[in-house]
């Protein structure tokens, strides 16, 4: 069985017992986070697609770790002008252990 969520702006397909990287979310390490925008559910026989989500899926999971990325690094150089910008940027994420999926 999978789904498809809605969170962060983005589209995740999630499957029971599996860890997914999402945007930061605001819990804390060992809660427990819900996902009600369910976009499509599928059991491997049917498929339900919501428009614009599935009225009464949720997915359960168990938040696992937050944390950063690797930094990237952008570099503007302006040649002959003695111009030059370094800056780096770490993006913040929240690792999820999904539990349940529910349609």
């Amino acid at each position: 069985m999978y789904a498809i969520i809605k969170t962060g702006g983005k589209q995740y397909k999630v499957e029971e017992n599996a860890s997914i990287y999402v945007e930061k979310l605001d819990v804390k390490e060992g809660d427990a986070v819900t996902f009600d925008d369910v976009i499509l559910v599928s059991d491997g026989k049917s498929v339900k697609v919501g428009s614009p989500v599935v009225e009464g899926a949720t997915v359960s999971g168990k938040v696992e770790k937050q944390g950063k990325e690797k930094k990237v690094v952008t570099y503007k150089y302006k040649p002959k002008k003695h111009s030059h910008k370094k800056t780096g940027h770490r993006q913040p994420y929240t690792k999820v252990l999904i539990d349940s999926i529910k349609a």
